[in-house]
């Protein structure tokens, strides 16, 4: 089977010409960045992890925003560019030399008078390759680290998981022994990290969490909510019980019961950890954190729940699939829907390289676990979970679809009332435009589906 790369590792020499241009872009924003940070000396809480990482940000600043002036990451501001920008607290100038010089002006103006700046900044950092995370923490070196997981997201650009690693570990490495780097110890990886921080050239405090015993701050007992009524349940835009998961929350042989009301999937109960570990280290206590995290909302396309045409129920997964364990999180959701029928939308998984086919083979494997009934495969690479799933002799119904605008279509043909639809893929499938298609609230479809701005619109659909 022919799987196209979703994009070139080279460039050819006559498209060099762009390549300069951001590069210098890059130079300026650093510059301007790093001459604030040095003025206004914030904190810096750097976030990153192969999937998991914005989640974490989220609820990191909702657990430190009662208490401390907190600025963080917005959108998808977490590469050269857009960390810049958010330490100088801008949008991208995009393709307007008027809304740059707007940039320029506001950080003069920042630069030369004495004005209020945030105490904290929270910065995601993403790396598509080596050495990404050295640039950035060249010029915004943080004083707390979180790193949520490392798992084969972006293996198209590296070697394999061990480089991944390492390049995580950058995030580690450019502590000082004051400093504290904040871990998942559920992730393999990471739990040899806080084992032996010394072998990895750590020499920053150490302090984990995750469901594991010997995780620092650890989650137990977890369940899921039901509504009280189905009033509430009609508040929430949803037709079943459903409605957030609750767990205790064991520091240091203290007890505290946490209520997530917004969060279905266990994965994400990672990011109210991490929130929690930030939390302890600066000065709060575990009651404040826990009223602050009832309020902890993911962003838009992250497992949300949202009502669908015909009374079904949508668990909208749409932002990205970076690797087999987000999907394996999102459908694992499924099994708490009971007797639904449980129809299941999956675009490629993109940039896992040479685990491309064996990831989505996995993928089939897990529909198959948590009792799926419908299968939609949006996309080439898809056809190995196909592939799988025949092979299995699935006796469900099963549709493959080029793109996501016909998935929408026959999803909307197929779906009948009391369904549960799970809908997931990497970015670039869009796949948001299935729950476009489907979502009871068109007219809402800002509000809570991502990729709805203008410059996103504006994108048509490419194969990739």
């Amino acid at each position: 089977m022919q799987i196209k790369k979703m994009e070139k590792k080279t460039r050819k020499n006559n498209n060099d010409a762009p390549v300069r241009k951001i590069t210098r872009l890059q130079k300026i924003l650093r510059f301007m960045a790093k001459s604030l940070l040095k003025k206004y000396h914030p904190r810096i809480i750097a976030v990153t992890g192969s999937v998991g990482k914005t989640s974490a940000k989220e609820a990191i600043s909702v657990v430190i925003s009662g208490r401390y002036f907190v600025r963080k990451s917005e959108k998808n501001y977490n590469n050269e560019i857009g960390v810049p920008l958010t330490i100088i607290g801008v949008e991208s100038g995009g393709r307007s030399c008027l809304r740059w010089l707007g940039i320029f002006l506001r950080w003069l103006v920042f630069l030369i008078f004495p004005l209020k700046y945030p105490e904290i900044l929270i910065l995601e950092m993403s790396t598509d390759r080596p050495g990404d995370l050295k640039y950035l923490t060249d010029f915004a070196k943080p004083g707390i680290s979180v790193i949520t997981d490392i798992s084969s997201s972006h293996l198209e650009y590296f070697k394999n998981i061990d480089t991944i690693f390492k390049e995580k570990a950058t995030l580690a490495k450019v502590l000082l022994e004051k400093d504290l780097v904040i871990l998942n110890s559920d992730n393999v990886y990471l739990a040899k990290l806080k084992d032996n921080p010394r072998q990895f050239g750590v020499a920053a405090r150490v302090f984990s969490f995750g469901f594991e015993e010997n995780a620092d701050a650890r989650a137990m007992d977890m369940f899921l909510n039901q509504f009280d009524d189905m009033s509430a349940a009609e508040t929430r835009f949803i037709t079943s019980p459903p409605c957030g998961l609750s767990f205790k929350l064991n520091y240091k042989g203290a007890m505290m019961p946490l209520r997530l009301s917004n969060v279905l999937a266990k994965h994400n109960i990672y990011a109210a950890l991490a929130g929690v570990s930030v939390g302890i280290e600066l000065g709060l206590n575990l009651v404040e954190i826990a009223a602050s995290l009832e309020k902890f909302v993911l962003p838009s396309g992250r497992t949300n729940l949202i009502r669908g045409i015909k009374d079904t129920n949508i668990i909208d997964d749409t932002y990205n699939s970076s690797s087999i364990t987000s999907v394996e999180g999102a459908l694992e959701i499924l099994r708490e829907f009971g007797n639904s029928r449980k129809i299941v939308v999956l675009g490629d998984i993109l940039e896992i390289g040479p685990n491309t086919e064996t990831e989505h083979r996995q993928a089939a494997k897990k529909f198959l676990e948590v009792g799926g009934n419908v299968f939609l495969a949006v996309g080439q690479r898809m056809k190995f979970a196909v592939d799988e799933l025949r092979k299995h002799k699935f006796t469900g119904e099963i549709y493959e679809f080029e793109n996501p605008m016909d998935a929408g279509k026959k999803l909307q043909e197929i779906m009948h009332t009391g369904d549960v639809i799970l809908v997931k893929g990497s970015q670039g499938m869009r796949m948001e435009k299935v729950v476009e298609e489907v979502m009871a609230e068109p007219d809402r479809a800002k509000e809570l589906l991502c990729r709805q701005n203008p410059e996103w619109k504006a994108v048509p659909w490419r194969e990739v």
